[in-house]
């Protein structure tokens, strides 16, 4: 990027973080050892590589034997999901509103629909009302990719346990377990597991300033999944293939400081997101802000627009320097409407009028000043054609 140009689509790919990049190099070049051989140099690259995994474990309140190194989150959700329901049976159970890789596994598995209320918000009663006996796994995202709505994951895991030990009064033989999958939260929410509840979490290294393509599934210690990819028997043989070392040190790296300067950098992006919501509702009459007013993560923005066509606006903000998305970059590149907004019951109009601003750590007031009247130019232009 040139200086002059604004990035606000954080919430599809962060930076490269130089401290990232600096401890992932040596496995990249002279550290290219395979941690799975026997000589000292191959034997020193596993201790690293276990000491990532040790230093992933210490960011989210977990030990070293639960982290299970994926290639990305989407693998994650897939281990989790299908992993679960290929080891205990049964069904799972999601929001319509949840990332692609969750909501086409469970269209896949048959899986059971909970509603999310206009604000993108999961209540622990819209959870209830849908879990039958021959439930075992749901899976909630901790804060959503698009709205940025943050669901009340302690109170569903609460639930969860009222509904185990229901089962268990009753002679219900089959377990129920909770995952969420915490993408978008790393670095701006808190994800302890052990305070959140949950019993599997994913999370991404590319959405905190590590590198794409790496990812991890954490497991509860007692859980068991059938594996999706066979071979050597890595990673506790619930995903073989030769370990990805620089990628694992560069998401403990990256995992460890974002966690690190969490509530410094979670305080820093809400008031530029407060800022540039402000800006946006004092200039274009009409404007929706989207999600929940008050749960919500504090880097993304999402705003309807009547009479705009988003597509077109993306576009124009491009031309003008600005990079900006309608939505989850997923749903982009199939041209499809937002599975997200039609969830929440938002009408086509409104949808197809819809901007996701998402702000990080290379983000500064200037820029929010900047990008604030070339969007809100940009709006007033596309409206009048």
């Amino acid at each position: 990027m040139s200086g002059t140009e604004i990035y606000l689509d954080y919430a599809a790919a962060t930076p490269l973080d130089q401290r990232v990049f600096a401890a992932m190099e040596p496995y990249l070049t002279s550290q290219y050892y395979n941690p799975s051989a026997m000589y000292d140099a191959a034997r020193a690259v596993r201790a690293d590589l276990e000491q990532a995994r040790h230093r992933l474990a210490m960011a989210i309140g977990a030990k070293s034997q639960e982290i299970i190194l994926t290639a990305g989150s989407t693998e994650s959700i897939n281990l989790a999901i299908t992993g679960a329901i290929g080891q205990y049976g049964g069904r799972v159970a999601t929001s319509r509103i949840e990332h692609s890789a969750v909501i086409e596994t469970v269209k896949r598995l048959g899986g059971l629909w909970i509603e999310a209320d206009h604000r993108g918000y999961v209540t622990e009663a819209a959870v209830k009302a849908v879990i039958t006996d021959d439930v075992t796994l749901i899976s909630i995202g901790y804060a959503n990719n698009e709205l940025g709505t943050v669901q009340p994951l302690r109170a569903i895991a609460q639930l969860v346990e009222q509904i185990r030990q229901d089962r268990r009064a009753r002679g219900v033989g089959l377990p129920l377990w909770l995952h969420t999958d915490a993408s978008q939260a790393a670095g701006l929410l808190d994800i302890s597991v052990s305070r959140l509840g949950v019993d599997m979490m994913t999370l991404s290294a590319g959405k905190c300033y590590g590198p794409k393509q790496v990812g991890l599934l954490w497991m509860r210690a007692g859980m068991q999944l059938r594996p999706l990819i066979d071979g050597g028997g890595q990673e506790n043989g619930l995903r073989a293939g030769t370990e990805n070392v620089a990628g694992a040190v560069g998401f403990a790296e990256a995992l460890s400081f974002a966690v690190a300067k969490r509530g410094e950098e979670s305080r820093r992006l809400a008031h530029l997101r407060d800022q540039l919501q402000r800006c946006i509702e004092d200039a274009i009459p009409g404007v929706v802000v989207n999600g929940h007013p008050k749960q919500r993560v504090s880097h993304i923005l999402h705003v309807s627009i009547p009479d705009l066509d988003g597509e077109r606006a993306v576009f124009a903000l491009d031309d003008r320097g600005v990079m900006a998305a309608t939505g989850s970059a997923c749903a982009a590149r199939s041209s499809t409407r937002s599975h997200v907004l039609t969830a929440i019951g938002m009408s086509d109009e409104l949808a197809d009028g819809s901007l996701r601003l998402s702000l990080g750590r290379q983000t500064t007031a200037g820029e929010i000043e900047r990008a604030c009247q070339i969007i809100t130019d940009v709006i007033k232009q596309e409206r009048g054609l």
